[in-house]
């Protein structure tokens, strides 16, 4: 359980990120990578995505050997050229202690480059740098307008949720389970125990797309404590990225699965399950196995319409097929497997 502690004062200073910070929402998506839980909305992004990672990420896997990441890379600037020099300025006593803490537990020593990165050796860093930028370029850069615009509608919705309820109420809503006592104390489930005071530092809330686990804490001493919530659980807009009109319908169907993009494409308009897998030519079991994927994965809503049940695309998935044939009838299907792929 997490317990943050507020006093009255330390209330109004809890700020919202005004923009997606590239190099934390970098780490909620390699995170995300390595991750083995939900295959079914993931597996294809985790493998497409790792398989495009450059050898010049690599780097990245020494820096993060087990769960746990060194906090000088939890940075919040939000731009990305900001953010690699931000990660270059710390101080050199927290780089060393992280780092001692990362592999204290770990069977291997560090390699070369990272004992570098402990003495301060300059091409060390410049190492770290290289596999930051290059991993954001393959896996967020494609993606990131898409980032940018969920961060805005995520902004607004906190904002008006604010205004209208005010922030105890806001804040119990954003993490389920949530909680906020009368004594001023936010309570949340975390990987560990932890509490928390603000001793008016303040409390930056950052919202990711990448990321389905229990917020993240970064807590530094004289930095205001960030923590990072996911939003939806849905796929990964790094995925969405492959959703460019421009693109190839086929490399679509590759990521989600023909099938599945066949799914989001006939509803454009409701259709119950019988009249979708009629027109997918599959059974109803498969094509309920399907909305329920696309449903988890936030792309379509189901709405129960006496006997029946509704299914129809939301904007997040018309936001992936955009540019394509709309409703349009597939072609008839061999098998009836419920995979999607």
């Amino acid at each position: 359980m997490v317990r943050i502690r507020f006093t009255v004062a330390d209330f109004a200073r809890v700020r919202f990120a005004p923009r997606p910070a590239p190099l934390q929402e970098l780490n909620a998506a390699l995170s995300m990578m390595v991750r083995r839980d939900g295959q079914l909305l993931f597996g294809h992004w985790r493998q497409r995505a790792l398989r495009n990672l450059p050898s010049a990420a690599l780097p990245l896997r020494d820096l993060v050997p087990g769960a746990v990441a060194p906090q000088f890379i939890d940075v919040f600037s939000d731009t990305l050229a900001e953010g690699l020099e931000t990660v270059r300025a710390a101080r050199p006593a927290l780089v060393r202690s992280e780092m001692e803490r990362v592999y204290a537990l770990q069977p291997t020593p560090a390699p070369p480059w990272v004992r570098g990165l402990h003495r301060g050796d300059g091409d060390s860093w410049r190492v770290l740098r290289r596999a930051q930028l290059a991993a954001f370029d393959a896996v967020l850069r494609p993606a990131w307008d898409l980032v940018e615009d969920l961060h805005r509608a995520e902004f607004t919705r906190h904002a008006l949720a604010v205004a209208e309820h005010g922030i105890g109420a806001a804040l119990t809503a954003l993490v389920p389970g949530g909680r906020l006592g009368d004594d001023g104390v936010w309570e949340f489930a975390g990987p560990s125990e932890r509490d928390i005071r603000l001793d008016g530092r303040g409390l930056v809330l950052v919202p990711t797309f990448h990321w389905t686990g229990r917020p993240l804490i970064a807590d530094l001493p004289g930095r205001p404590l960030y923590v990072t919530y996911p939003v939806g659980d849905g796929l990964p807009p790094a995925l969405l990225g492959a959703a460019d009109p421009a693109g190839s319908e086929e490399a679509l169907a590759g990521v989600v699965g023909r099938t599945r993009l066949d799914v989001l494409l006939v509803l454009a308009d409701e259709h119950t399950t019988t009249g979708l897998a009629r027109r997918l030519h599959v059974s109803n079991a498969t094509a309920s196995a399907h909305a329920a994927a696309l449903r988890g994965a936030g792309l379509i809503t189901t709405v129960r319409a006496g006997r029946s049940v509704l299914h129809r695309r939301t904007a997040l998935g018309s936001l992936l097929v955009r540019g394509r044939g709309r409703g349009r009838a597939p072609a008839p299907y061999r098998s009836t497997g419920a995979t999607g792929a």
